[in-house]
């Protein structure tokens, strides 16, 4: 008979619970935090986004819209959800409503970028998750690059999406709650209302959560490598590409949004326990995955053009991954030669935020607006 393991001992026990405990409770202020930065960044600018796309009259710059808006809101779902909302209305049309969306896959990946930025003064850390956060951009600036220039000339999206819309018109809206709802976002906008609901008092709160929730993420995590904890994540969670990409996908259509499901991913990245390798199918299932809000909200509408919308949101991505997925080599090369630029210069990751969320879209809004 083989030998029994040797009980453990009482304060071995007590040490993990607690430990699961931390890492818990710092997980539960992480979310909290990434929901306060979007609710902060809504009183700041959602008047402004809203002026924002209306002024869209050119794909060009409905795709430089889109990714600034997506900044200023932190989240593609509620700028998608908007763009819906104006083509259900008659004030946006279809074809300046696509280049919109396309650039809001852009703009969502502001937010796990942001999140490694919190791993800087951990060098060893900030080398891993900085290109595990880039990842995320690398894939859908590669897409934008190849299908928005084909469907301005061709239009593969809009037709294949007006077919679909066909299908579904007429096909009542119904909504699923996420679990986000009920355990983080009233405490969100309780702590948001006690502090006057002002960005200004809100940031600040939000950013502490956020550095103080990773510092006790990653500080978990690090213990936990070699552990079957370790074995659990590589093994059950990222074990082969279909189904780190079906995790994804479903996480974010459950919790219904893609910036919490991938920056969740670069403290993981971070404490070593994902490889871009890993990383990289379940970035594409969660950028399908945050298609299904948009889809829902234009099924509520009625509106013909606003499901055609949604669905060319979640065409794009599919479209994405089948092009890309194969070419994996180009956005995973692209995001590790970020990572070993920030190994030697870790300003230059500030400069990459500034001048791919902000400086470019707004400077090509301005010139083109003229």
């Amino acid at each position: 008979m083989a030998d029994k393991p040797p009980p453990q001992a009482p304060s071995s026990v007590f040490k993990r619970i607690l430990r699961i405990a931390i890492f818990v409770a710092a997980l539960y202020a992480f979310l909290l935090s990434i929901e306060m930065i979007s609710g902060s960044l809504k009183l700041l600018g959602m008047p402004f986004a809203e002026w924002l796309i209306n002024l869209t009259n050119h794909p060009v710059i409905g795709l430089f819209i889109g990714i600034l808006v997506t900044v200023i809101i932190q989240s593609s779902s509620a700028t998608t959800s908007l763009v819906v909302c104006f083509v259900a209305a008659g004030t946006l049309s279809v074809e300046h409503a696509i280049p919109i969306v396309m650039g809001a896959n852009i703009g969502t990946t502001v937010t796990n970028t942001m999140v490694s930025l919190f791993h800087i003064s951990r060098k060893d850390e900030f080398i891993r998750a900085f290109p595990a956060a880039t990842l995320h951009d690398m894939f859908n600036i590669l897409s934008v690059i190849v299908f928005f220039t084909i469907e301005v000339f061709f239009h593969p999206i809009g037709y294949v999406s007006s077919k679909l819309a066909q299908w579904f018109a007429g096909v009542g809206g119904f909504k699923v709650a996420s679990p986000l709802a009920f355990v983080v976002k009233p405490v969100a906008r309780a702590i948001i209302h006690l502090l006057g609901s002002r960005f200004y008092f809100t940031l600040p709160v939000a950013a502490l959560l956020l550095f103080g929730g990773l510092k006790f993420m990653v500080d978990g995590m690090r213990k936990l490598v070699g552990s079957k904890t370790e074995v659990f994540i590589d093994h059950y969670l990222f074990g082969g590409p279909v189904r780190a990409f079906l995790v994804g996908l479903t996480i974010t259509a459950v919790i219904q949004s893609s910036s919490i499901t991938t920056s969740f991913a670069v403290p993981l990245a971070g404490a070593g326990l994902l490889t871009l390798q890993q990383l990289f199918p379940y970035v594409l299932g969660a950028n399908i995955g945050t298609t299904v809000t948009a889809i829902l909200a234009s099924l509520v509408t009625g509106s013909p053009l606003a499901i055609q919308v949604a669905f060319a949101h979640l065409l794009f991505n599919i479209f994405g991954t089948a092009f890309w997925y194969p070419l994996k080599i180009v956005p995973l090369s692209l995001a590790r030669l970020l990572g070993k630029i920030v190994s030697k210069r870790r300003w230059f990751a500030l400069v990459y935020l500034a001048v791919v969320f902000v400086i470019i879209p707004v400077g090509l809004i301005l010139l083109l607006r003229r």
